[in-house]
């Protein structure tokens, strides 16, 4: 009987609900996953029957992602039978998936950024010299890319090596900035005077093909793509989000405070800035494992 009312689920799925072939294959592997462990007429199946399935899954070594894809087909046929009659009570109605745990954030080492923007500055063009100068502000005040290329001319105080950054809902904060960026700024803008004479810019990072008047987030997002390849490095580890990470990871590491991070990253909870100390966690966790005399083999 369980094989006939997963048939007619399934061949519903598929009819009523344009499901495909091969989700509707994957729901039936994890029915017949829950048949084969209560062994009886699925129809008499209890909360506490189910509960214990998956429990068992976690033991067995399934992710939280693949055993909410389980309960979710699960929970999708006991509606099924439900409309059909078949049952009375849903023993899914309080069965709640696992919680998915935060993926923590991507970061680059030093090393890595370092060669990025080497890459960038030994390209002898306006163009690379420009996106260099976005890397070394990026990771130096860790900015979020929509700040970057929106940064206006007169952003930053030399004097006090400060720079003022307008962030989400026109929020303005100041970030300390160190002497190379500056520098780096400093190189950049006779260069771009030179590129746009005769032209009123108001942007640090000026576009003559955007309509914006500054350089696109994506047009950044692809120049430090190209640049990562060029770098040796994997591109798909590369991004201006994974830029603003390692800013913040590598203060964290060493031993700057959470509250002072939290404020130049321009977060509003400091919870959104503690994903970072788990990244130092596991890092000093790695660390132990493999620097620590008594982790070594004998």
């Amino acid at each position: 009987m369980n094989d006939t009312l997963i048939e007619n689920f399934l061949d519903s799925l598929v009819a009523e609900c344009g499901a495909t072939t091969n989700t509707a294959e994957s729901y039936r592997r994890d029915l017949q996953q829950l048949i084969n462990f209560y062994e009886n007429d699925i129809r008499d199946i209890c909360q506490d029957n189910i509960a214990t399935f998956v429990r068992n899954l976690s033991k067995d070594g399934y992710t939280t992602t693949t055993i909410a894809r389980k309960i979710s087909a699960i929970n999708h046929f006991f509606k099924f039978l439900l409309s059909e009659k078949e049952i009375i009570n849903n023993p899914m109605a309080n069965i709640m998936p696992p919680k998915k745990g935060k993926p923590l954030p991507k970061f680059l080492t030093r090393f890595e950024v370092d060669k990025i923007i080497a890459e960038a500055e030994i390209q002898n063009d306006p163009k690379h010299k420009r996106t260099a100068t976005m890397l070394k502000l990026m990771y130096a005040c860790g900015l979020r890319v929509s700040e970057l290329v929106g940064l206006p001319l007169n952003c930053i105080n030399e004097e006090k090596k400060q720079i003022l950054v307008k962030g989400k809902g026109a929020k303005e904060r100041l970030i300390p900035i160190a002497e190379e960026a500056i520098e780096a700024v400093k190189q950049w803008i006779p260069l771009r005077e030179k590129l746009f004479k005769g032209k009123d810019r108001m942007f640090l990072f000026p576009s003559n093909i955007s309509l914006s008047g500054h350089i696109t987030r994506d047009g950044f997002f692809k120049n430090i793509k190209k640049l990562a390849l060029l770098a040796g490095l994997d591109e798909k580890m590369v991004s201006p989000h994974v830029l603003r990470h390692s800013f913040a990871t590598h203060l964290l590491n060493r031993d700057v405070d959470l509250r002072a991070v939290q404020s130049m990253l321009g977060h509003e909870s400091i919870a959104t800035t503690e994903i970072y100390t788990h990244i130092i966690a596991d890092t000093l966790a790695q660390q132990v494992m493999n620097k620590h005399p008594l982790a070594k083999k004998l």
